[in-house]
């Protein structure tokens, strides 16, 4: 049997050359998980695009909004999955907060996080991909890097990706999988969960790829591929 890291790589090159023809083939993937659909051992991967409505995210030097960036990804995450035959469900497509109370910013924010992590946990079987952009005072730092839950199996899916995202889609990017800490979504959902900081908008030079199509379609297609190819660590949980 071919290891599942090296069955993603692959899978990313495949992916890659497919591309050209990905309406037709989302349409057979999206076929696909439908027929699936009424098999409960199919696990569900939760998209989740981060930030999203009055709350922006943070910005890039132009003032790109980091919740349009995340929601550009999730979209395409979202159609290379389908391509692939897995089961999708966004938490937003649009540019909306999920928030359905709170008569401030600050309460709505509260509202719109335990939203997510309710749609997480009431779906069944779920897998929870986050998709969120970063930033840091200095402009020299930059590189994707990967936060995983304490739920058993998120470690090993985050070291996955991470390793993926480096030799695929950035090679200078020496950085490591780490523990979600004190990040509420990953803290509070119970599903194998992983977020994933696509890169740093306060980098100009990645800020700018960050909105390149091309550059999306790879970091989407390592992170689509590295999902489905994760039965031992995640998705025989």
């Amino acid at each position: 049997m071919l290891n599942p890291k090296k069955y993603a790589l692959l899978c990313i090159s495949l992916v890659t050359v497919v591309l050209i023809s990905a309406m037709g083939l989302s349409r057979l993937g999206h076929s696909m998980a439908v027929w699936q659909a009424e098999d409960p051992s199919i696990p569900i991967f939760v998209i989740d695009a981060g930030h999203g409505g009055e709350d922006g995210g943070t910005t890039d030097a132009t003032g790109r909004k980091e919740s349009e960036i995340n929601l550009a990804i999730a979209l395409r995450l979202r159609d290379l999955m389908h391509l692939l035959g897995a089961k999708t469900l966004m938490i937003r497509q649009t540019d909306v907060s999920v928030d359905t109370q709170g008569a401030t910013i600050a309460a709505r924010k509260v509202s719109d996080i335990r939203n997510r992590v309710r749609i997480t946990d009431e779906t069944p079987n779920s897998r929870l991909i986050s998709i969120h952009q970063n930033h840091y005072p200095e402009e020299k730092y930059r590189g994707s890097q990967v936060f995983y839950s304490p739920v058993t199996g998120s470690r090993q899916w985050a070291e996955s990706l991470q390793k993926i995202l480096t030799t695929q889609v950035d090679p200078k990017n020496h950085r490591e999988s780490k523990s979600a800490g004190e990040v509420y979504l990953l803290q509070h959902t119970h599903c194998p969960a992983i977020l994933v900081e696509c890169g740093f908008l306060s980098n100009r030079e990645e800020a700018a790829l960050l909105q390149e199509p091309s550059y999306q379609k790879k970091i989407a297609a390592a992170i689509a591929c590295c999902a489905i190819t994760q039965p031992e660590d995640v998705n025989e949980i």
